[in-house]
């Protein structure tokens, strides 16, 4: 159990402005934070990111994971949108890690810097999957070995399925921030996801936030949903 308040991000995933400022528009209410990523960044580009953020809670997830040089310099073209939680992938190793730390406390002002969000293992790989890249272990193993390195590195907090949030507080205790994917209300369909938990199984866990995008977006009314899931999260 856990006594902190788990918070939602909604997913904006869409390569559409317009979509995305009303789902953003839809759940304001309920939502604690956007989420924007590869898909929307890539079609429309860092404008239309500052234009939907809107100088709200931005999640942006970008995953970088480049040499420690190229990284550290992204971060730094990032740092006009201030966005709360940036990720970066943690299989980039220690010195990307390290790296993107230092340009987060160079580019951004003391009060205004991100979160850095080390990716784990993606909530779409299990055992099988881990394995046809070569990496032996499970995936809770990958994630607790990833995770450690990842805060002895710098990084705030981690990104983890919802299985691994418990062994994460159990051999990392209360310092990392969990950011959480693979989060399905009762009765959604699991889609892509593979390692998953609802909201309230997963705030139970110890998550800070959970990542909630198609069961809220593709539902149809995504302000209802993105309330629902709020709701259950206040229990």
């Amino acid at each position: 159990m856990t006594a902190r308040r788990t918070r939602l991000i909604v997913a904006l995933d869409t390569k559409d402005t317009a979509q995305a400022i009303r789902w953003r528009d839809q759940t304001a209410l309920s939502a604690d934070a956007i989420k924007l990523g590869l898909e929307f960044t890539y079609a429309r580009g860092l404008d239309a990111v500052r234009q939907v953020a809107d100088g709200g809670t931005l999640f942006l997830d970008l995953k970088l994971h480049d040499i420690p040089n190229t990284v550290g310099s992204a971060i730094g073209s990032l740092a006009a949108l201030r966005p709360a939680m940036l990720t970066i992938h943690a299989l980039g190793g220690g010195a990307m890690i390290a790296a993107a730390r230092a340009a987060i406390d160079r580019a951004f002002p003391a009060g205004a810097r991100p979160l850095l969000l080390a990716v784990t293992v993606l909530t779409s790989m299990d055992q099988d999957a881990l394995h046809g890249i070569g990496i032996p272990d499970d995936p809770c193993a990958e994630v607790l070995r990833l995770g450690a390195l990842a805060m002895a590195a710098g990084a705030d907090g981690l990104v983890c399925s919802p299985l691994e949030i418990a062994p994460i507080r159990d051999r990392l205790g209360a310092a990392p921030v969990l950011v959480v994917p693979g989060i399905r209300p009762a009765g959604a369909a699991s889609g892509d996801q593979k390692r998953i938990m609802t909201p309230a199984e997963a705030s139970r866990a110890g998550a800070d936030w959970i990542v909630v995008g198609r069961p809220i977006t593709q539902a149809a009314d995504p302000g209802a949903a993105a309330a629902a899931v709020a709701a259950e999260l206040a229990g």
